[in-house]
């Protein structure tokens, strides 16, 4: 029997796609062979020798020593694109706060008390809050992954123009694109023209506050920056700076910080993108799978840290190899095979970064000394037979 440990409320739509003939779930299980978490915390957290993978529900891993975890050859696995869509209705919302003085006229409104003569000070006041429409402006989106096409196209549908700036857009990506969307070439050229931007870039070290001062210094006039993608691809003391300087008319973003509290100018929400109850179901339901299918078969999807591999079972007998990805070390677990006369029926070998992976069918189970050899492979990692 498997057992999966939980950190967090996971949807129970998640949870019950685990049969419970074959898998223990539960909060406190001393030997997992998996977690399953949202939002906690594991940098700090020693991971059990019987842990193989960690699931994590939602698109971001900020939260897993990624590092540590490919060390120790724990999979990874994350959630991309389960939560695109309440995260495009979110960025919606801020296009609309951030053309519209909805948010001010409401806060305007809540001070006042009940009185005679309501309507002709509300008629008076309007124009305090008076905004502009989204349609026939430009909408800049930087990351054209699951969230950012999505988003490109609502522009579009808006009768927004639209451009977009990926430089490493995937083929499936391109696929979900319209070709409506004008690709950039720069993001200086994308910031230079338009009246609204919206991030959609993961938080890695080349992303770390890339929207800053010398870019800013070439926006638009007048521009509204929407983040929600993460709050550390922005230098919070450039934004304050632009909309000090009337570069940027408005900052709306998901990521409040102690520096950008209290300014009238930026809307904040408290990183409530991917909280809906659809999106919290969507992703426990595909992590749910992607684990299942991990333990049970080793294939391997949406993974950060390792190789996408997936191999349909042809025998009873399955073998899932992690090794560090250095020359010759296929040829030592081959040669052990043919050694103990272990028949291969079909293997699939993929690599990625610092780590390969490899499952291989076989006609019989290996025997306890084939495994203890494989072991002994000084680049293996870890091993595990399924069958």
């Amino acid at each position: 029997m498997y057992q999966i440990r939980t950190y967090n409320a996971i949807s129970v739509k998640g949870l019950d796609r685990f049969p419970r003939d074959n898998y223990e779930i539960a909060s406190e299980l001393p030997n997992p062979d998996a977690f399953m978490l949202r939002s906690q915390k594991l940098h700090e957290i020693e991971f059990p020798e019987s842990v193989k993978a960690i699931a994590r529900a939602g698109a971001g891993v900020n939260n897993v020593p990624l590092d540590r975890a490919s060390e120790q050859g724990i999979v990874v696995f994350n959630a991309p694109g389960a939560n695109a869509n309440a995260v495009k209705e979110l960025v919606l919302a801020g296009l609309l706060l951030g053309s519209r003085d909805i948010y001010q006229g409401m806060q305007f409104v809540g001070t006042l008390e009940p009185q005679d003569g309501l309507d002709p000070l509300l008629e008076k006041e309007k124009k305090r809050f008076a905004g502009t429409e989204l349609r026939g402006k430009t909408l800049g989106v930087v990351g054209l992954g699951n969230i950012g096409s999505l988003v490109a196209n609502m522009g579009l549908s808006l009768g927004m123009n639209v451009a977009g700036f990926d430089p490493a857009i995937s083929v499936e990506a391109a696929w979900r694109l319209s070709s409506q969307v004008q690709k950039m070439d720069n993001l200086v050229s994308l910031f230079s023209k338009c009246d609204y931007i919206s991030l959609h870039l993961p938080a890695i070290e080349a992303t770390k506050g890339l929207i800053n001062d010398n870019l800013l210094a070439n926006t638009k006039k007048g521009c509204v920056l929407l983040n929600f993608a993460r709050g550390e691809i922005v230098d919070k003391q450039a934004i304050l700076k632009a909309l000090d300087d009337e570069i940027l008319h408005r900052y709306v973003c998901d990521f409040p910080a102690n520096e950008t509290l209290g300014n009238p100018k930026i809307l904040q929400m408290p990183h409530i993108g991917a909280s809906t109850a659809e999106a919290e179901e969507n992703c426990a339901i595909m992590v749910a799978d992607q684990l299942m299918d991990f333990l049970e078969n080793g294939n391997i999807r949406n993974s950060v840290n390792f190789p996408q591999i997936e191999l349909g079972r042809t025998t009873d007998y399955r073998l899932c190899i992690t090794n560090r990805n250095v020359p010759k070390v296929l040829g030592q677990i081959t040669a052990i095979f043919a050694e103990h006369e272990l028949n291969i029926v079909d293997m699939l070998n993929k690599s990625r970064d610092d780590i390969a992976y490899n499952i291989i069918d076989l006609e019989e189970r290996p025997s306890d000394a084939s495994i203890a050899e494989l072991e002994a492979i000084e680049e293996v990692i870890n091993l595990r037979v399924i069958g």
